[in-house]
């Protein structure tokens, strides 16, 4: 506690680049490594950045010196690398999934607490204006009782980095099994987890696909999943994962939040509040509140909503809905505001990291919840493979206080 942080951080690809700089310009910070297996990369990382190489995630976990590691490896590796950290006496952030199967989700909780050490899982979602905006005003009590709501990860695959599209065994994951950017905005809004699913697959059809038996490491063809979803609140969620579909952005979002007493509704650019009356409703266009600073200055452009849709304005601008967060990021990343991706939830999510592992406390993404976004994606596609049927969703409660 109250130790600066050495830290390496594990793969030098294409998604680490915005984190690194994050990392050295901390305050809480002493020291950062870079560690890939592909040699040239790491050389990358270590001239763009001025800093050191460890060789081996092994070498990494076994020296006393390094205290943390930033784990940015392919999607399907993490469990196991997270397992392997904590025992060794490292803090770990994560980049997402958890995991790919409930077993390893089990596995992180156990490790953080026989080893007391930090976890957290780098969902950018959860600072994502939407989310922030339905959470503040579902807990003000605007909305009622949550009843149903529908959110989404759209992200075509032509849309991806060419190293992971030209990577068929791996780039053809199952959709649920990436499932925390549609899971955890509802979740995370209604400060609730999922307790039953439904999901079907569809089975991709292109030619030359990846999504077919023998062309990847599950024998995966789901190139997009849907689920219903009943969570334990008593509402219900419709989540979506999809991979093969004409759409480019916001990538995630929630697009429908109902409750008893009013409602949220999106729709490229535009947000839409309705709050029910004796003879109606009131509708209320909270877009300047929600949408990212950047794209309220220019909705006077022409051809601004296709735009929009082609995912200007939405980087590395906050919103006024991060406003309070914003406050408390170090100053150290105001010079850095190009590294601030994800509708600009880098900067916030290596904060909440940083400082949670400098002042012992629990972060917000810890194992725990970091389970409940997880953990009902895989068992969706579960149900998807069993052509729908309906599942129970494993439950490892909550974080212990800290």
């Amino acid at each position: 506690m109250n130790k600066k942080i050495t830290i390496a951080v594990i793969g030098c690809g294409s998604f680490a680049k915005f984190f690194v700089p994050l990392f050295l310009k901390h305050p809480t910070v002493e020291k950062v490594y870079v560690c890939d297996l592909i040699k040239d990369r790491a050389n990358e990382y270590s001239k763009s950045f001025n800093v050191e190489i460890i060789d081996t995630f092994e070498a990494v976990i076994n020296r006393d010196d390094i205290t943390a590691v930033a784990i940015f490896t392919e999607r399907h590796t993490h469990g196991d690398l997270v397992v392997r950290a904590l025992n060794a006496g490292k803090d770990v952030y994560s980049a997402v999934p958890m995991a790919i199967c409930v077993e390893d989700c089990k596995n992180i909780i156990e490790a953080v607490k026989a080893s007391g050490k930090i976890y957290m899982m780098g969902e950018t979602c959860i600072y994502y204006p939407c989310s922030m905006y339905c959470k503040e005003r579902y807990e003000n009590g605007d909305f009622g009782k949550f009843v149903y709501g529908e959110s989404q990860y759209f992200h075509d695959i032509s849309h991806f980095p060419k190293n992971f599209i030209d990577n068929r065994k791996a780039s053809a994951v199952p959709p649920f099994y990436y499932p925390t950017h549609s899971t955890a905005m509802l979740l995370h809004a209604t400060d609730t987890y999922a307790t039953k699913v439904t999901a079907f697959g569809y089975v991709d059809t292109e030619e030359n696909t990846q999504f077919a038996v023998g062309e990847n490491h599950w024998d995966n063809t789901f190139s997009n999943e849907f689920s219903l979803m009943q969570l334990a609140n008593g509402g219900i969620a419709r989540v979506s994962e999809c991979r093969r579909i004409g759409y480019k952005a916001p990538s995630s979002f929630i697009s429908d939040f109902y409750g008893t007493k009013g409602s949220y509704q999106f729709n490229n650019a535009q947000h839409l509040v309705t709050k029910l009356t004796p003879t109606g409703v009131d509708l209320e266009d909270v877009s300047d509140q929600v949408n990212p600073i950047a794209m309220t200055e220019n909705k006077g452009e022409e051809n601004f909503k296709q735009k929009v849709a082609n995912h200007q304005f939405q980087w590395n601008s906050f919103s006024p809905t991060h406003s309070a967060n914003v406050e408390k990021l170090p100053e150290e990343f105001k010079a850095i505001p190009e590294v601030n991706g994800h509708m600009a939830s880098h900067q916030l999510l290596i904060d909440d990291f940083c400082t949670a592992v400098y002042n012992g406390t629990m972060p917000y993404v810890n194992a725990w919840r970091a389970a409940r976004f997880t953990i009902p994606g895989l068992i969706a596609h579960e149900s998807a493979l069993k052509g729908g049927i309906p599942l129970e969703i494993p439950d490892f409660g909550e974080a212990p206080k800290k």
